[in-house]
């Protein structure tokens, strides 16, 4: 499985910014797909997860703002963020779980993309 995640840049605070992560491999569908962050010196945190059937899982200081969605037929998880703040900046990854979880844990995911940097500054 092969993840490509495209769509950062620079965004001022409250803008919004839509990051897509398209996936190689036949079965995507039956994936569960994750997308996790990384800033500057500190560990990578989970965003936002979609499992296989649509169900969705988000992170405390992402509810209400940010929306994972998948689409099976193009292979892709399009992450959406609104509201954005300066403590959203980070690098962003989308991952992948064969068994199809939405999982918030790290650990759990088999393949990883390269990240795609977001940077929300004035």
């Amino acid at each position: 499985v092969q993840l490509q995640a495209f769509g950062g840049g620079l965004v001022q605070p409250g803008g919004s910014l839509r990051l897509s992560c398209a996936a190689s491999g036949r079965t995507f569908s039956r994936y569960g797909m994750g997308w996790f962050r990384q800033a500057p010196g500190k560990e990578r945190k989970f965003v936002a997860a979609i499992n296989y059937s649509g169900s969705t899982v988000y992170a405390d200081f992402v509810k209400g703002r940010f929306t994972i969605s998948r689409d099976n037929a193009e292979a892709t998880v399009d992450l959406q963020m609104n509201s954005l703040k300066p403590e959203d900046t980070a690098v962003y990854y989308c991952a992948a779980d064969l068994y199809g979880l939405a999982d918030p844990r790290t650990d759990n995911y088999e393949y990883w993309g390269r990240g795609t940097l977001v940077t929300v500054s004035s």
